[in-house]
């Protein structure tokens, strides 16, 4: 019985690895496509600029805030084309104060900058259906309070949906580490996104014109939003929910590769584990919403999304601490055989099942050092 939970394991992980391969080469076709590029320096004029409004939702952010605005403030597009909405959400300190204090400067003095300070409830979700009533814009961006986009971003990101506007309902960047170097904790973290981001995201995109709103850094249709009822209000992972919304709605999110922002990430395990328990259940409250549609006439990428987060969630989560669970017991029987000969390990080294697994192990890890070196 052990040795067929076992087999079962370590051959779902292999499935597990198949899917990986399949986006590491469509991440490889991608990269190899976009290795020439137009310089930075010489960006083309857009055929328009369709007026942006850009979200900032912040809660007690008074020590980033003044950064993040500044960045959105300086971004490579027309002033007169670029709304600010910076909502001060049920802030208990000087959050909206230091945006006041920042208009009043020279260089922002005059700029379309409005701050709202809310009490309201249904978290960021809540602040995008509120900003969503009065936006002026055609499209919404938005970047979290610790999330500073590069000079181009928007350029990029507007650059991309005008390519296919009745489409392209939304478009998305790429999010980088800004405190990497802070310790152990955050390198790892840098690592996970940039391996997520250059060839999760790109893979997809590549081979399935699949693409998934971030929590930061993109630009939406406001009507298409509008018309699909706006967030989900209360959403744990409300970027997670829009982006399946659009999809049934026979929309796509379009990759833009060069948008990039700087995002603070969490520089405690604790701080770390709140963070990814709140993902993880705003996405298991997605996926069991929208498991009903693997048998309905939905589209095929609302099919193939929710396998994916199926797989992900619960089928290959499970697999591994299957495996692991059973690999410890074994090693640790191993080491007691020393003192208790007549004990039995549940898989005897050196079996066929024994070396299955260390097969699997090696295959993962260097499957992993080569997405690593195909990033850099």
């Amino acid at each position: 019985m052990l040795d067929s939970l076992y087999v079962i394991a370590i051959m779902t992980i292999w499935i597990s690895i198949g899917m990986t391969l399949v986006t590491l080469i469509g991440g490889a076709i991608f990269i190899f496509k976009h290795l020439h590029h137009t310089d930075i320096e010489t960006l083309p004029p857009l055929a328009r600029y369709p007026h942006v409004s850009i979200v900032v939702p912040a809660h007690n952010e008074a020590l980033v805030i003044q950064d993040t605005v500044k960045a959105i403030l300086r971004l490579h597009y027309p002033a007169d084309h670029l709304e600010v909405l910076m909502y001060a959400d049920n802030c208990q300190d000087t959050t909206a104060q230091e945006i006041r204090d920042l208009m009043q400067t020279p260089e922002f003095k005059g700029r379309n900058l409005k701050v709202i300070e809310r009490t309201g409830t249904g978290g960021k979700a809540g602040v995008l259906n509120d900003a969503l009533k009065i936006a002026t814009g055609e499209y919404l961006g938005v970047y979290d309070a610790d999330a500073a986009p590069e000079t181009n971003a928007l350029y990029f990101l507007v650059q991309k949906v005008l390519e296919n506007p009745e489409r392209y309902a939304a478009a998305f960047g790429r999010n980088k580490t800004r405190n990497y170097q802070q310790n152990f904790l955050t390198r790892c973290i840098n690592l996970e996104i940039v391996n997520t981001q250059r060839i999760q995201h790109t893979g997809l995109w590549q081979l399935f014109k699949i693409g998934r709103i971030p929590g930061t850094n993109f630009i939406i249709n406001k009507a298409v939003v509008q018309e699909l009822g706006g967030w989900n209000n209360g959403a744990l992972t409300e970027d997670t929910a829009i982006s399946f919304s659009l999809m049934r709605s026979g929309k796509l999110i379009a990759l833009a590769h060069r948008a990039e922002a700087f995002q603070q990430e969490p520089e405690t395990l604790f701080a770390y584990y709140n963070q990814r328990k709140r993902w993880a259940r705003g996405n298991y409250e997605v996926i069991m919403a929208n498991l009903k549609h693997l048998f309905d006439r939905t589209p095929w990428r609302i099919k193939l999304e929710v396998f994916y987060y199926v797989c992900t969630f619960f089928w290959f989560n499970a697999a591994i601490v299957v495996s692991n669970v059973i690999f410890l017991i074994n090693i640790d029987l191993a080491g007691a055989q020393v003192f208790w000969p007549r004990l039995h390990q549940l898989v005897a080294l050196g079996t066929p099942l024994a070396t299955l697994f260390m097969l699997n192990w090696l295959l993962m890890f260097y499957l992993y050092l080569l997405q690593g070196r195909l990033q850099i």
